[in-house]
């Protein structure tokens, strides 16, 4: 039997598929979307015409049919960022025993590309929302609070009663490893910070706090730059601090990354690392604890981040009332030989 194609979208329809089958259009549906409900024999026969036919579900009409999608909406700003890889590994662990697809967008930190994102992934009517962080632009909070969808954010803890967040304090991070450097005997301590999204802002916010308390507050000390992070930036940057703030004796980088590189750059000018500067970084990369000089840094649960999140999304999927709206899971420092 030859089945023609719609002449509008050139979609095989469930119709078709129905006809090739020799069944009614509600049995195919029937049996697509719920296979237990069916016969052994129709549903042999129905798989075998979607299989003949090449029938792909049309997604959106189903989501409007049944007032749920199965699809899930995450947004992180890096693809290639090991940060956000775990947390999209938690995310995936979290939901893969269940029907869930999972629509992933890279923001690249721009505003502008999370709406652009966020609107096109909407068309496809999904059950929640993750989205990395706690600030968003005027267009992409509309979309979200018009939406009634859930939606929980994650590597951050909000503030706002209601909205839902699972991660860690930024700010408490920050302050506490600039309070170690400080109960280490560094006065000079330099903060390296790049991309500057809320997460890195938060980090300096601490920061600022432990060296005001300690009476070693100088925004001299502070090199911010908006450029992507990197290794390379990283010793760039460590150049950069060294010509405009001499007596540096330590050096907070927001980030593993810039650690890395700056480290590599004392080695190249002979610095010794933490005899002359010590160093430490955020996020503890897996390669942070086997550098030479391991890195002290600051470990996230990113992973946990990603799992919790996902977890809290789908209970309130499902109409359960979370125990808490805000999730904290913590950090750890990591004192390595580097400071």
């Amino acid at each position: 039997m030859k089945v023609q194609k719609t002449r509008a979208s050139g979609r095989v329809t469930l119709a078709q598929v129905a006809a090739l089958a020799g069944v009614a259009t509600m049995t195919a549906s029937r049996a697509i979307s719920h296979p237990d409900m069916v016969s052994a024999v129709l549903r042999e026969r129905v798989e075998r015409a979607v299989a003949e036919l090449g029938y792909v579900p049309n997604a959106a009409a189903r989501a409007l049919a049944s007032a749920q999608s199965n699809v899930i909406v995450v947004l992180v700003p890096s693809l290639s960022n090991l940060v956000f890889t775990a947390v999209l590994a938690g995310i995936q662990d979290a939901l893969d025993a269940y029907d869930y697809q999972i629509l992933i967008g890279n923001t690249r930190y721009s505003d502008a590309e999370e709406e652009k994102l966020l609107a096109t992934y909407m068309q496809s009517h999904p059950d929640g929302i993750l989205l990395s962080g706690l600030t968003h632009s005027p267009k992409v909070q509309h979309m979200l609070d018009t939406s009634q969808v859930p939606v929980v954010s994650m590597m951050d803890l909000a503030t706002e009663p209601n909205q839902l967040s699972v991660g860690f304090s930024q700010l408490e991070a920050g302050y506490t490893m600039t309070r170690y450097l400080i109960d280490k005997g560094h006065k000079r301590i330099g903060f390296m910070g790049a991309q500057l999204d809320e997460r890195t802002l938060k980090r300096a916010e601490g920061y600022r706090k432990a060296m005001r308390e300690a009476g070693l507050f100088d925004e001299s000390l502070e090199t911010m730059v908006n450029d992507p992070s990197t290794l390379a930036l990283g010793a760039e940057l460590l150049g950069r601090m060294l010509a405009a703030t001499p007596g540096l004796d330590a050096i907070f980088c927001c980030n593993d990354d810039l650690a890395h590189g700056a480290i590599y750059q004392c080695q190249r000018r002979g610095i010794a690392v933490p005899g002359q500067l010590a160093i430490c970084g955020f996020n503890d990369l897996p390669a942070s604890a086997w550098m030479n000089p391991s890195l002290t840094t600051i470990a996230t649960p990113r992973y946990r981040v990603g799992f919790e999140a996902a977890s809290l999304l789908r209970a309130m999927i499902k109409g359960e009332r979370p125990a808490k709206n805000r999730i904290d899971l913590g950090f750890t420092l990591m004192a390595r030989e580097s400071a």
